[in-house]
């Protein structure tokens, strides 16, 4: 049966870095870290929808984690060939791009994961208690209530810029999904096999992993655990961060992931 093609956006010119988002949004949460990307000079930064999210129709059935990993392989197949690329991966992207990792270790100069995915499974993450440190009871009184949602589950600062933020690259996402492809993804939601560092060991290659203290849906200790796995990692976690790190800590994390992209580039 044939596959979707990628929706993709692609800005500055270089090597290729594919950037990956999570389940439930599309590229247009990642767009935030662009200015930083194009700082660091030298990628073609390539976003691009998963199926059933943003511009990219859905995974035939049963279009499960799985499914979605082999799709996202050959996507990257298909974009770089046999070249050298970077990825940044964020959520669920961030299990993903460790995953294409992997399959092609010899290709990849530089791994960026924001706020990852370590373990697909509910049940086996290490998250802390959900928290909101700051409130602005005169905004969320006027937002619409299916908006007010979203942010309310996710946002740890729930402010006025915050919430510009989310509502510019979350929420198109948001509203963007196609309901019958997250609920196949959810009923087969854990890859084949052992989890991807377990098969490649370690990535010597710059590497950025950037979470948030106060992140209840993946957390941050699970992500200290792959440390292990990269022998040039920089690692952080930001306090007063949820799960949308880069939002909540713009700038902090676009240094950083400049930083790394800097680095990346000198392996290519």
């Amino acid at each position: 049966m044939s596959q979707p093609a990628p929706h993709i956006v692609r800005r500055g010119s270089g090597a290729p870095l594919i950037l990956v988002h999570g389940m439930g949004v599309d590229h247009r949460l990642l767009l935030p870290l662009d200015a930083a990307l194009e700082a660091a000079g030298g990628w073609e930064r390539i976003y691009l929808d998963l199926p059933g999210f943003g511009g990219t129709p859905a995974l035939p059935a049963p279009g499960g984690l799985p499914e979605l990993a082999d799709w996202l392989d050959a996507a990257v197949g298909d974009l770089v060939g046999d070249a050298r690329f970077a990825l940044l991966g964020n959520s669920l992207g961030g299990l993903l791009v460790r995953e294409v990792l992997a399959r092609r270790q010899g290709q990849v100069a530089g791994l960026a994961l924001i706020a990852p995915v370590v373990d697909p499974d509910p049940e086996q993450r290490d998250v802390p208690e959900r928290v909101v440190l700051d409130t602005d009871e005169a905004l969320l009184a006027e937002l619409d209530e299916d908006d007010a949602e979203p942010f309310l589950d996710m946002a740890v600062i729930q402010t006025r810029p915050v919430w510009e933020n989310f509502r510019e690259h979350v929420l198109p996402g948001v509203r963007a999904l196609d309901k019958d492809a997250v609920e196949n993804l959810e009923k087969d939601y854990a890859l084949e096999g052992p989890l991807p560092e377990q098969r490649f060991g370690t990535f010597d290659r710059p590497t950025l992993i950037v979470t948030g203290r106060q992140d209840d849906k993946v957390g941050w200790k699970d992500q200290l655990a792959l440390a292990e796995h990269f022998p040039r990692l920089t690692l952080a976690m930001l306090d007063r961060t949820g799960h949308n790190v880069h939002l909540d800590q713009e700038a902090a994390v676009g240094a950083m992931v400049q930083n790394w992209a800097e680095d990346a580039a000198r392996e290519l």
